[in-house]
């Protein structure tokens, strides 16, 4: 593995982490900014809401953008309104300024989660592209590591408002990793070519493409059952398991290690049995593990440790179930990769907001409607799944 191969890794995980980070860092402040602004839990909830949308939409933006202008004007724009926003969330007094601020992260952040995938397919394809991907997935999987645990330190001295004076300060490494480490990708010529007329027939192409829209989704399925994990998790760890928020973080931090650390296998792997066939024995694995978490806990048996360990091996099987769905959906786009890059993400990130809402609907304060929330994602993601293998099947029969 040369140098500069995990230099990439390293850089564009972090500028990926660094809006995810907003989000794991702040989880164990939920309770205490609802206590503080006076809001109910199903408001403050909100604020998670609220990044995830623009988030999710205004990848569609940065993806184009950074086809006509290059990876890293994107990101520098992204980025620094990112910062902005941060400081602003820090000053705020009351929980619709907390909201409005979170809404303008989640349109910083956005360009974060779009660009590096793109970097990614513009230097590499097949199993080398899988193999830097789940390198950045290693990196990018930090921030659910570390983040909580930074979040509570942070909390236990300065209160909420010092985690947002804290991803102020990750923006501003950012910023400086992006123009003194982060070469230009994207060359002239390539840039010359692409314009809104061409994005705009990018997307209908895109659109009307299956196995990309198919990979997308099931990607996004995995996505949407970790983040109704993660949006529920500190209500249900902290207020019904009565965790503290170094507890909760320690506990949260354990899915983010089976993930990262199973995605490394990715590449090998896939140099071995193919990267389709270990996406799909991955997806089955995923889906019938947080199936018997729902099973087990619809029983009763709701005691902490089972709810741990069935969601460490399930999560484990999602670390592969990522890097494969995006490279393969990326695989024959690359001259479009930021467009497909922003509407992957776009798609994914609003199948999990849907999740989230459905989710926090049946909300009661229990385990039960998270865990159904997290099993109804895998199972969908798997029946989507076999019913694309049903389809190429049939058509591989045909054509023979």
């Amino acid at each position: 593995m040369t140098t500069s191969f995990l230099r990439y890794a390293i850089i564009l995980g972090l500028l990926s982490a660094i809006g995810p980070f907003a989000i794991d860092m702040y989880l164990p402040a939920l309770p205490s900014i609802g206590r503080d602004l006076a809001a109910e839990n199903n408001v403050v909830q909100l604020s998670l809401l609220f990044f995830f949308i623009p988030f999710a939409v205004f990848q569609l933006l940065y993806g184009p953008l950074s086809d006509m202008w290059g990876r890293k004007a994107p990101l520098y724009i992204g980025i620094g309104l990112f910062a902005v926003a941060s400081v602003g969330a820090a000053m705020a007094s009351n929980i619709e300024t907390l909201i409005a601020f979170r809404f303008l992260q989640g349109i910083g952040g956005a360009a974060g989660m779009v660009v590096p995938r793109a970097i990614v397919r513009d230097m590499h394809t097949g199993v080398q592209a899988a193999r830097l991907m789940s390198l950045l997935m290693l990196v990018f999987s930090i921030s659910p590591i570390l983040a909580p645990l930074t979040g509570s330190a942070v909390i236990a001295f300065y209160g909420w408002r010092g985690v947002f004076w804290a991803v102020t300060a990750a923006a501003g490494i950012g910023l400086i990793l992006l123009s003194t480490q982060l070469e230009e990708t994207r060359t002239k010529d390539e840039r010359s070519e692409s314009g809104l007329r061409s994005a705009m027939a990018a997307y209908r192409l895109l659109l009307g493409d299956r196995n990309f829209l198919t990979l997308t989704f099931i990607g996004g399925l995995g996505i949407s059952s970790f983040l109704v994990y993660l949006a529920n998790s500190p209500f249900v760890l902290i207020d019904h398991y009565h965790l503290t928020p170094t507890q909760y973080s320690l506990a949260f931090s354990i899915n983010a290690v089976s993930f990262f650390a199973v995605s490394q296998l990715t590449g090998w792997l896939g140099e071995r049995f193919g990267l389709v066939r270990v996406m799909r024995i991955a997806i089955t694995a995923f889906a019938t593990t947080m199936a018997a978490l729902a099973i087990v806990m619809s029983l009763g048996f709701s005691q902490l440790p089972v709810l741990a360990v069935l969601l460490f091996v399930g999560y484990g099987f999602l670390g592969l179930v990522i890097p494969t769905t995006a490279v393969l959906a990326l695989e024959d786009h690359g001259e479009i990769a930021g467009t497909a890059s922003a509407l992957m993400g776009t798609l994914q990130f609003v199948t999990a907001a849907v999740a989230m809402v459905i989710a926090a609907l049946f909300f009661d304060g229990t385990p039960l409607p998270m865990v159904a929330g997290i099993a109804l994602c895998a199972v969908a993601a798997l029946l989507l799944t076999q019913a694309t293998v049903a389809r190429r099947r049939v058509a591989e029969a045909a054509a023979e």
